[in-house]
């Protein structure tokens, strides 16, 4: 038998074990290494769904991993809102608001126990201590028209530049007035805080001073403007033509400029009060602004509201929804709103019938838009009485009543206070502060500025006398 050529096949056949182990070994590589990289790439795309065995541990790691994000959030959280909260308590601690500014930082008992909480509440008890009662029959009662803007428009040697020079104040005095009372210690205060109505201890009402307190040195006053209508005879003498709400939401004027485009800005008394308590809130009381007395006849505010507009005011009714929102953002930032009767008239010597269709014609036409309000401030400085306390025999003061009035104010310039606290009225005498004033009795204004500091230079004079 011929064993060559099997043998010569065995041969060939160990030759080529070595080869297909090889083979083998790295197919078996190739597939061990693919089933690595696909087991890693679920793994990552799943992330944190597949867990580690040991998953008490994986939760720690967790944790030590995330605690440091979340408790600097947290932490962050908390500081950005005690600043806030410190922040709004100096704003009421500013306007002498201490009981508000107290409660308002010890209400969330998750801040209450800060440090600076803690002290900021400290510091406002301890000041708040130290405030004065002021006694409310020292508080003195100003009133100013509308402001002179363009002085060269209104003293013009028109017909109407006599009345304007002794009645009216210009924009350049006022803020000087206003500064110099400021530097004095006077401090804005509403005439419902000086005095107020209450029950008694058998439920009747009664009127009674109120209990405001200030740092010591400090003087509290009320301030008012009359006509606040912006008549049709001041167009083109250097007023402002009405009130609106601005674009901060604010009350503020527009004005008239001479290439007839309409400006708006600081105009009148009401912007300018509020831009000046922006930058001394100290001058305002638990935020009080001044009191606004409104005739009708014209309509209020600078818009023609009144009845008599229907036929000949194509937007009367626009206008008149347009004073009732300037009305309630007059209150709704701190000013009250008052009567002035409704076609300017002298409340203590117009006959009964005509007093009583003056009244009915101002509820109509500006108590329907403005809400109804407790105070009426009486033109021409008159008074529906004597200088003796109203009397419910006094027929003029028991309509008012029914009306609903409780303040009634008029003008007495010789005296620098005066007031009646009545069982169910208040009753305030007002200084003028306008040129008349100034000019002539200067020395009965040195409480309040000195006359040759603020006197306008553009004001004519002499002043022409009543």
């Amino acid at each position: 038998m011929n064993f060559n050529g099997f043998h010569d096949r065995n041969v060939g056949r160990r030759r080529n074990r070595p080869r297909n182990t090889i083979i083998i070994a790295f197919l078996c590589f190739i597939i061990v290494t693919i089933l690595v990289l696909f087991a890693f790439l679920i793994n990552k795309k799943l992330g944190h769904r597949i867990q580690p065995v040991d998953s008490s541990v994986a939760d720690l790691s967790s944790e030590s991993e995330a605690d440091p994000t979340k408790q600097s959030t947290n932490e962050q959280d908390k500081n950005h809102n005690i600043t806030v909260l410190l922040s709004k308590a100096e704003e009421l601690a500013a306007v002498y608001n201490y009981d508000d500014a107290i409660k308002l930082l010890t209400s969330d008992e998750q801040y209450a126990s800060n440090t600076q909480i803690m002290a900021a509440v400290a510091h406002y008890k301890t000041t708040k201590e130290s405030l004065v009662q002021i006694n409310p029959q020292d508080v003195t009662h100003v009133f100013f028209h509308s402001l002179i803007i363009d002085t060269k428009k209104a003293f013009d040697g028109d017909s109407k530049q006599n009345g304007y020079n002794q009645m009216m104040t210009t924009k350049s005095e006022f803020l000087k007035i206003m500064q110099s009372m400021y530097d004095k210690g006077y401090v804005l205060v509403k005439i419902h805080d000086l005095a107020y109505e209450t029950k008694d201890e058998n439920g009747n009402s009664k009127f009674v001073y109120g209990d405001i307190r200030l740092p010591e040195g400090k003087k509290a006053f009320i301030l008012s403007q009359d006509d606040v209508c912006y008549y049709e005879y001041m167009k083109e003498d250097g007023f402002a033509r009405r009130l609106i709400i601005g674009d901060d939401g604010y009350p503020t004027c527009e004005m008239e400029q001479e290439d007839g485009s309409i400006a708006v800005g600081d105009y009148d008394l009401v912007p300018i009060l509020e831009n000046f308590i922006k930058t001394h809130p100290g001058f305002s009381y638990k935020g009080a602004r001044g009191i606004l007395a409104l005739t009708g006849y014209n309509g209020i505010l600078g818009y023609r509201t009144d009845e008599s507009y229907q036929d000949t005011n194509p937007n009367y009714e626009t206008d008149r929804k347009e004073a009732a929102k300037v009305a309630q953002s007059l209150k709704d930032h701190g000013w009250e709103l008052a009567s002035h009767s409704w076609g300017h008239r002298n409340m203590g010597s117009i006959s009964m019938e005509h007093f009583k269709i003056d009244s009915d014609k101002w509820a109509r036409n500006v108590d329907s838009l403005i809400g109804p309000t407790d105070i009426i401030i009486f033109p021409f400085g008159s008074d529906i009485g004597s200088w003796t306390p109203y009397q419910d025999s006094n027929e003029r003061f028991t309509y008012l009543k029914s009306l609903g009035f409780r303040y009634f104010c008029n003008v007495d310039a010789s005296k620098s206070t005066w007031m009646q606290l009545g069982s169910d009225s208040f009753r305030q005498a007002r200084r003028n502060l306008d040129g008349y004033r100034m000019y002539y009795y200067p020395d009965s204004l040195k409480d309040l500025f000195q006359v040759s500091d603020v006197f306008d230079p553009a004001r004519p004079t002499p002043v022409p006398p009543m």
